[in-house]
């Protein structure tokens, strides 16, 4: 019998049903068959760390647009306007005290303490480390392109107190959202064995990110395409952990399943 946090549903993480990610495992499992699932590791860090630096200069290139007022950009005081056109009171209160959950004190805490509790749960580091390479890029990702595109917020007029001083582009709250909460989900998906309860977790962590992405808008903190670029941005580099653990996990599997094993045979079970 197969580990169970290696699964979700009854699909085996290590086994990749698109051809990009059958070359990929393969090509994995032949570099690192030898040096093993640490040296992957540094290399998937490496990779991460280039893919985190693309990424920033893309979202530089983006804002070049956007301050070009082409595009999407287009949309931004139209959907400020809008939201400002309809706040109330009582969704004012609400939508401060939701975004501060995705804040850069309470959101860390949040993520340390579900991956704490996730690792003793799993006896495990599994967790705890994804999260910390996760919360790590999100957060450099965050403040680099802050501080390399230096956008400013939309004025104080337009905005809900207490203001915000920091560059605008991208937000860090949208980034983070998509990143620590789907990190999360996924992790807890591993876990959820009814296929429901896999959705709906998916769905909390979709919910999540999009209103927190809005939420900043509605307060007037940031134009509606920081949180677009910040979307992006988070989904890329969750994505690009996910491969990472997976691929980790395919070469675990297949180093370690037995010689005389068919490609078709139950993973061999892991500590």
């Amino acid at each position: 019998m197969a580990h169970e946090d290696e699964h979700i549903g009854d699909r085996h993480l290590s086994h990749w049903k698109s051809w990009p990610g059958r070359v990929l495992a393969a090509g994995a499992t032949r570099a690192f068959a030898r040096p093993g699932e640490f040296a992957l590791l540094l290399v998937i860090m490496l990779v991460g760390s280039l893919v985190m630096g693309l990424l920033t200069w893309t979202s530089g290139e983006l804002y070049e647009a956007v301050s070009q007022h082409d595009g999407v950009a287009l949309f931004d005081q139209p959907v400020l306007s809008d939201m400002v056109a309809v706040r109330e009171s009582w969704l004012t209160v609400f939508a401060y005290a939701f975004t501060t959950v995705g804040g850069p004190i309470a959101e860390p805490i949040l993520a340390a303490i579900v991956a704490v509790w996730l690792s003793r749960r799993w006896r495990s580091w599994t967790p705890l480390l994804l999260m910390v390479i996760a919360g790590a890029g999100s957060l450099t990702m965050t403040v680099v392109g802050k501080n390399y595109i230096d956008r400013v917020r939309p004025p104080h007029v337009w905005a809900v107190p207490p203001y915000e001083w920091s560059p605008s582009f991208p937000s860090g709250h949208a980034l983070n959202s998509v990143v620590i909460g789907g990190l999360i989900a996924y992790l807890l998906v591993i876990r959820a064995h009814r296929k429901r309860t896999r959705w709906f977790i998916l769905g909390c962590a979709i919910l999540f990110a999009l209103l927190m992405g809005l939420s900043r808008v509605y307060l007037g903190h940031h134009w509606l395409t920081d949180v677009l670029v910040g979307w992006a941005l988070g989904g890329a580099w969750l994505t690009l952990i996910i491969t990472g653990h997976r691929l980790v996990l395919t070469l675990r599997e297949r180093t370690q399943r037995p010689a005389a094993g068919s490609p078709d045979d139950e993973p061999a079970v892991t500590p």
